[in-house]
């Protein structure tokens, strides 16, 4: 037979990252320490939001919440690459790859989900200063995450289950260092045309949608700020701005860096390079940016190591 079955497909092979035997010592020691980076700084962020009272604000709720999201996206595909890396053995069973691939996609959305809700946060904060407590209410901040966390999990459960009734040939190489959607569609002998379609009709719900939403948040904040007639007002409005518009940035320009510049795969691999960028150094640096572009987060840091230098005394 031509297919077969996905029950009978027990494994897939990862080919990893396109480098060189003699570069993979290098590579694994960078992408380790970028993975430690990773996860340390973001629970230093979600450490010093739960310690200082000063930070428990809406703003500091979504990015602890973000903080979070990064630590998991980065643990569903960094570990598992770094023991290929290490291994000859570069096999994911059936089951472990659906998984994986289920988990990245609902971390990529509630990514994409959260920076839409700071987004919001500092609309109001800007735009309706004093109306923004009545309206940045705990429950609304709460509610906001909780849609977050539902509309991503029905968009990977959606996917996963679309996925689960194909059926696959009998290749089974994976070129990522994942278990990306995209290349098991290209393993499988069975139409896909309802597959790419529920990509694309989500993929506008979960990423154009939430940047729609932020243009339009900056654009009300950018003629606020226009009609500040001080100086100091202005500087005041961007440096709460800021942090998120760098990580906004970072983000989408990943995205739309795949879309925009296709020629860029005649290099290197665009998909693997934009998955990094989502992976690896998007989670690796929001600690950096938050942390230090932002005065509440540098005296909140401050703060934890006197505290930490009066009890080692």
């Amino acid at each position: 037979m031509r297919t077969k079955n996905q029950s009978k497909m027990a494994e897939f092979l990862l080919l990893g990252l396109p480098i060189q035997p003699e570069q993979q010592g290098m590579v694994f020691t960078l992408f380790l320490g970028m993975y430690l980076t990773t996860v340390l700084g973001n629970l230093l962020i979600i450490l010093l939001i739960r310690l200082d009272s000063r930070l428990h604000t809406p703003m500091y709720f979504f990015l602890s919440h973000l903080a979070l999201t990064d630590i998991s996206f980065s643990s569903v595909t960094v570990p598992k690459m770094l023991v290929n890396m290490l291994t000859s053995h570069k096999s994911i069973p059936f089951a472990e790859c659906i998984s994986q691939m289920y988990f990245f996609i609902f971390f990529t959305d509630l990514d994409s989900f959260l920076i839409t809700s700071m987004a919001y946060d500092r609309y109001v904060a800007i735009c309706h200063p004093l109306h923004y407590t009545t309206i940045m209410r705990e429950e609304l901040c709460t509610l906001l995450v909780a849609v977050s966390w539902i509309l991503s999990c029905a968009s990977s459960l959606s996917h996963t289950l679309l996925l689960s009734r194909l059926s696959f040939c009998a290749a089974n190489t994976i070129p990522h260092f994942f278990c990306d959607l995209a290349a098991l569609l290209k393993l499988a002998c069975s139409d896909i045309f309802l597959n790419e379609l529920v990509m694309f009709t989500v993929g506008v719900v979960v990423i154009t949608l939430p940047f729609v939403c932020i243009l339009v948040s900056y654009g009300y904040i950018g003629t606020t700020i226009l009609r500040v007639p001080s100086t100091k007002g202005i500087r005041k409005a961007l440096s709460t701005c800021g942090s998120h518009l760098s990580v906004v940035c970072l983000y989408y320009g990943a995205i739309f860096g795949q879309y925009l510049f296709p020629t860029f795969s005649n290099f290197l691999d665009k998909d693997i390079i934009v998955a990094i960028m989502y992976t690896v150094v998007t989670p690796m640096l929001n600690p950096f940016i938050y942390s230090l572009r932002n005065r509440d987060m540098k005296a909140a840091l401050g703060k934890l190591f006197s505290r930490a230098t009066f009890f080692s005394q």
